[in-house]
């Protein structure tokens, strides 16, 4: 948001909200861990601060604990959580290069809300996201991605206009941007939450998910990893 440097009224609110937001923490919790039985599934959940949690309190309550619930129904879950508040995509893909490599089955991201304040171009969020891709892949032996969509900034609570319709703009942009490119690769796949950002689901900083809405998106998420893993009905 400091490289929003667009027009003189668009600085002065970007200024303004990032004085008034409060800065809340990372939630406690495991960051590894294994829930469930029958077949065993292992999943990577990388991003920035909302992939951390931020906005709820524990870790079950965020997305790391809202997704693996549902997969645990009816797989053994291996899972890991590397992410962190800040995070650019170009940032995580370095992030992940010094981590320890790893053997997972599936990944889901979830990023770009960081990129968006700083109005990374459309072609290099996507060049960078297919970096991450490839990273996911050659890293941690990641066979399937599933990429969250940049949320509509929009709608934040915290963002007034026109800085937020600036911003909501641009998320447009790059999800479109990406959408478009992931048409042609079968090993990622953009699932777009109902993200319905109420004030009533937001955290009190009216930037990040509450609870309530990292339920809805951990369970959105899951559908689809679930419909993906499924045997066909004999």
């Amino acid at each position: 948001m400091k490289r929003l440097l667009s027009a003189p009224v668009l600085v002065a609110q970007a200024l303004y909200v990032i004085a008034r937001t409060p800065r809340l923490p990372e939630p406690e919790g495991h960051r590894t861990g294994e829930a469930g039985q029958g077949r065993p599934l292992r999943l990577l959940i990388v991003g920035d601060s909302s992939a951390a949690g931020v906005g709820a309190d524990q870790q079950e309550d965020a997305l790391s604990g809202q997704l693996v619930a549902p997969l645990a129904a009816e797989f053994c879950v291996s899972w890991r959580l590397i992410a962190q508040t800040g995070l650019t995509t170009r940032k995580l893909t370095e992030r992940l290069a010094a981590e320890p490599g790893g053997s997972f089955d599936i990944a889901v991201t979830a990023l770009g809300v960081n990129d968006v304040t700083r109005l990374t171009p459309a072609d290099r969020w996507v060049a960078q996201t297919r970096a991450l891709h490839e990273l996911l892949r050659s890293h941690f032996g990641v066979s399937q991605i599933y990429v969250t969509a940049v949320p509509p900034l929009q709608a934040f609570p915290a963002l007034p206009d026109p800085l937020a319709g600036f911003l909501g703009r641009h998320a447009a942009v790059l999800s479109s941007a990406l959408s478009r490119a992931q048409t042609e690769r079968t090993t990622a796949r953009v699932v777009q939450p109902d993200w319905g950002l109420d004030p009533d689901v937001m955290a009190s900083d009216g930037f990040h998910p509450g609870p309530a809405l990292y339920q809805r998106w951990g369970a959105e998420m899951a559908r689809h990893i679930l419909s993906d893993l499924r045997e066909p009905a004999s």
